[in-house]
């Protein structure tokens, strides 16, 4: 398999990563400091301090809010980019075995992970949570995971649904800008989970196929078999998107 990924935009996100969460340490420190200080303060003069307290009330407040702000920025990008392997390095371990024929682009076409191939025009949407996943009453869910884990560790699952119905209207309008003509087969979505402990159990009534990394090859070589794509179908597909 080929694997075609925009190192650069990588390594950017993972410092942007560690950098924001450099500054959200040193803020909320910041913060910390300010109200033992206002404390401290009080005690000895009282009166004194009453002049100022609560401008550094607020001075203090800010910086634990946009300590934060950085945190939960940092936790984004240290999920994605930050944790070796990578999501994207994940995704490519997966697909480890596949031939030739198929070609993964990570950040180097219209969505961040793309695989074309034998199998079709497979959207790939990654997902790091941990727990149990389902599908239901018209969602995908999480169980198993404590609110601190949530709140201070990974974000909650979400919608991944709404992601990949986006990230494949994106391709269908890199297809109809770069390739108006071109007959193509339907582009297609599959959310998968990368965590070694989350367990995917989502039916055939879920909008899209959800599975955990390691089923990820045999899924692809499962529809490479049942509606086979040839190759050159999908040149033209393969000349627009970046070689390298």
């Amino acid at each position: 398999m080929k694997i075609i990924k925009n190192e650069r935009t990588i390594q950017r996100n993972r410092k942007i990563g560690n950098y924001t969460m450099l500054a959200g340490m040193a803020i909320l420190i910041g913060g910390l400091v300010l109200s033992i200080n206002q404390i401290s303060t009080g005690f000895k003069d009282p009166q004194s301090s009453a002049v100022g307290s609560e401008t550094m009330f607020n001075y203090s407040t800010i910086a634990m809010f946009a300590g934060l702000i950085l945190t939960e920025i940092s936790m984004y990008f240290n999920n994605r980019w930050g944790r070796k392997p990578s999501m994207d390095e994940k995704l490519s371990l997966s697909l480890k075995g596949l031939d030739d024929r198929y070609a993964a682009y990570h950040y180097r076409g219209p969505v961040p992970a793309m695989l074309v191939g034998p199998s079709g025009i497979w959207v790939m949407i990654p997902m790091y949570q941990k727990g149990a996943i389902t599908f239901e009453n018209g969602r995908y869910r999480q169980a198993g995971v404590t609110w601190f884990v949530k709140t201070f560790y990974q974000e909650g699952i979400g919608r991944p649904e709404l992601l990949a119905q986006n990230q494949i209207e994106e391709v269908q309008q890199f297809i109809k800008k770069n390739l108006p003509d071109a007959a193509l087969p339907p582009v297609q979505a599959v959310i998968v989970f990368t965590a070694a402990d989350a367990t995917v159990q989502v039916g055939e009534d879920a909008p899209f196929p959800a599975l955990h990394a390691d089923k990820l090859k045999d899924f692809i070589r499962r529809k490479a078999k049942e509606q086979p794509v040839p190759v050159t179908a999908l040149q033209k597909l393969i000349e627009a998107l970046p070689s390298t």
